[in-house]
């Protein structure tokens, strides 16, 4: 249920692992060593004669060339046409190892006409069919397993290799049960606190009646892990989950507001099931404090993107409430999850309201079957009802939704370290758009890698005007095996920086000669700002008492200078797809009265978003879904991402606004809609994300 005041739902969902791990993957096992098999592709360029002797001077089997297809019983086609790739086998190197052969890498290296070479590893690969978890409750799972005709599409959507990875989900509520089963190897700290005794952990507190169980139900519902053969499995199974405890003890608009804004850059979705009273009778919603806590999340939170809030609308339909009148549901920053039941019914609890968004299965009446989640002690729940349990399975799809929608460019296949390494990536840092960056501040970077000693990786990053900041030197205590799980570096060393240009990810194996790791994800993150920034305001500024002569029609006709005219405004400047220029007088004549010059806000041509003139061609900004050509000053279509596949950078927020704006993309995704991949200019991503 939903109690009043006394529950809150926060989830918090990072990325664990691989890009390309199958959806049967669980958390960062699935970061596993390469296997190494007995056979290798090398390229000669002497042709067949050459790899023979090659083959007979190291006791390998010639198996042909690479793309070699047998035409008939003499003649053979190549895809690779230059027919220098071919592959080789040893019968006396074992099938599969931990660790490559050193010996034949060491005499195909010496070996002049050898121009390149890899020892083969075996490629984990999934058939992206329908994949049914092993958990003995997904059976109950009704509203996900396909039981029924028009279930969440979640199967569907797990089958496409989704299951969370990249996003931050957190639970504001009575605590989270950490070290729950289920819970605890998505469990993130990052995206946790206990409000109520000001400490890092949000366990919750036990009582005989069991009252702070509804956050671990929550919880459950979007980040359970799943096929670990125990309860049921959340829609986001792969996402880490944190929360905040908050509501067992005395809230204030203090505790609200620190709630809200708990590690707002690392916290993708904030999921809250609790507000005022729903005794029908009530009319209050968030304090002060909390409802800047929400303006903040929405224009600053998820890097720019803005921070998604969503919210139960209320279990107070038997006594006629209305969710417009709690001020939480009602709020433009919130998303807001209604019920529906098995059957497609309004349950008896459901509020109707006019600020409701989207409605997710829950419970009905008490024989109809509810939602399977985590509960107290370690135990499994079929009971968890309301809508208090409809908003998780929201905040659970919006997450797969964010993790789908990542640009290709974050879909990674993992990437052996090399013992030195670089990885190159251009960036535009989104020149051209409003919100480009001339001047670096702060710089991040967001790395998933795993290493067999990481205190032996050192990583560093060169920006294009060649400064070189070590993101971590070597560490000789640090003897785990973990690598690097999403982990983000900072750095200050770029400040005032033009961020335009080449950057370069540095590592280097600075110890063990034989220390081997892949890299899973690399993504950039910049924050600065534009070079005008303090010089202009955040938008249009109305001169107030500006004009001096309005015509019938109440258009101004002349401004006070140095204000523009635009209708019948008078502004400080001209407002994005208009451009400000000084109309010419025009002298009295016969029939004509004298016209003064005037400071005008003239249309750019429809292509622009903003421009210098009206013509095509002076464009200095696009819209979205464009690109600008900043030499003929024009703007063309979507442009295609740029770089390698394995990096991506991040500087601008999301061009289509708020958070809010996104929300129904994401959902329709979750319910079976292709969901649309989010455009950042240049082919940089609008999520972290990626997302997520």
């Amino acid at each position: 249920m939903r109690p009043a005041r006394t529950a809150l739902c926060l989830r918090l969902t990072l990325a664990l692992g691989l890009a390309l791990v199958g959806p049967m993957a669980v958390g960062w096992a699935s970061a596993r060593a390469p296997i190494y098999v007995s056979s290798w592709a090398v390229r000669v360029s002497q042709g067949y004669q050459e790899v023979d002797r090659l083959a007979r001077k190291f006791g390998f089997v010639n198996f042909g060339q690479v793309g070699g297809t047998q035409i008939d019983g003499r003649r053979r086609e190549d895809i690779f046409p230059d027919g220098q790739y071919f592959h080789l086998r040893h019968r006396g190197v074992v099938q599969q190892s931990l660790t490559p052969h050193w010996g034949h890498r060491l005499r195909l290296k010496k070996d002049p006409k050898v121009q390149w070479f890899q020892q083969q590893t075996v490629q984990r690969r999934v058939k992206r069919s329908l994949v049914v978890p092993t958990d003995p409750w997904f059976s109950k799972q009704w509203y996900m397993n396909n039981e029924m005709q028009s279930d969440l599409n979640i199967l569907q959507v797990w089958s496409q290799g989704l299951s969370g990875q990249g996003v931050v989900v957190s639970v504001l509520d009575d605590g989270i049960e950490k070290d729950h089963p289920d819970l605890w190897a998505n469990y993130d700290p990052l995206a946790s606190y206990d409000f109520n005794d000001y400490d890092p952990d949000p366990q919750p507190r036990y009582t005989p009646s069991d009252e702070n169980r509804h956050g671990t139900r929550c919880a459950g519902e979007v980040a359970a892990m799943a096929n670990n053969r125990f309860c049921g499995a959340g829609v986001a199974y792969n996402t880490r989950i944190g929360g905040v405890r908050m509501l067992d003890g005395t809230i204030t608009d203090v505790i609200e507001a620190q709630s809200l804004s708990l590690q707002p850059q690392h916290i993708h979705i904030y999921s809250a099931s609790w507000g005022p009273e729903d005794d029908g009778r009530t009319v209050d919603g968030p304090g002060i404090l909390t409802r800047e806590a929400f303006r903040r999340g929405v224009t600053k939170g998820r890097g720019g993107l803005g921070t998604l809030f969503i919210w139960a609308s209320g279990n107070g339909g038997l006594h006629y409430d209305n969710c417009n009148c709690d001020g939480y549901t009602n709020s433009i920053h919130t998303l807001s999850v209604g019920s529906t039941t098995q059957q497609g019914h309004v349950p008896w609890y459901s509020e109707a309201c006019a600020s409701t968004l989207t409605t997710t299965y829950s419970s009905g009446v008490a024989t109809d079957p509810q939602i399977v989640t985590t509960d107290l002690h370690h135990q499994c729940t079929d009971k968890h009802t309301g809508t208090s349990a409809s908003a998780p399975l929201a905040a659970g799809m919006i997450a797969l939704a964010l993790e789908a929608n990542r640009p290709a460019g974050e879909a990674l296949a993992p990437i052996p370290i090399l013992p030195v390494m670089h990885v190159r990536k251009n960036v535009s840092a989104c020149a051209g758009h409003a919100n480009s960056i001339r001047s670096l501040e702060h710089v991040q970077v967001q790395l998933s890698l795993s290493y067999s000693r990481r205190g032996d990786l050192e990583i560093s990053l060169t920006s294009p005007m060649g400064t070189r900041s070590t993101l971590v030197a070597i560490r000789p205590f640090d003897v785990s095996s973990q690598g690097y799980n999403n982990w983000i570096f900072m750095s200050t060393h770029f400040w005032d920086e033009d961020p335009r240009g080449l950057w370069i990810l540095g590592l280097e194996n600075k110890g063990y000669y034989f220390n081997t790791g892949t890299l899973y994800r690399y993504t950039l993150l910049l924050y600065g700002t534009a070079e005008d920034m303090t010089a202009r305001p955040s938008g249009p500024q109305v001169t107030s008492n500006a004009c001096v002569q309005r015509d019938t029609e109440g258009l101004c006709q002349e401004c006070h200078s140095p204000a523009y005219i635009l209708g019948h405004l008078c502004l400080a400047y001209c407002p994005p797809r208009y451009f400000n220029h000084t109309q010419q007088a025009v002298t009295a004549g016969p029939g004509h009265s004298a016209v003064p010059a005037m400071r005008v806000c003239s249309s750019c041509h429809s292509s622009c978003y903003t421009c210098r003139g009206s013509s095509p061609l002076d464009c200095t900004a696009c819209p979205p879904q464009s690109m600008l050509d900043e030499q003929q000053g024009s703007c063309s279509g979507l442009h295609p991402a740029e770089g390698h596949s394995h990096s991506t950078a991040t500087a601008c927020p999301y061009p289509h606004g708020p958070a809010q704006a996104v929300v129904l993309s994401l959902l329709a995704m979750a319910f079976g809609t292709p969901p649309p991949l989010p455009c950042s200019p240049h082919g940089l991503p609008a999520a972290m994300d990626g997302t997520p």
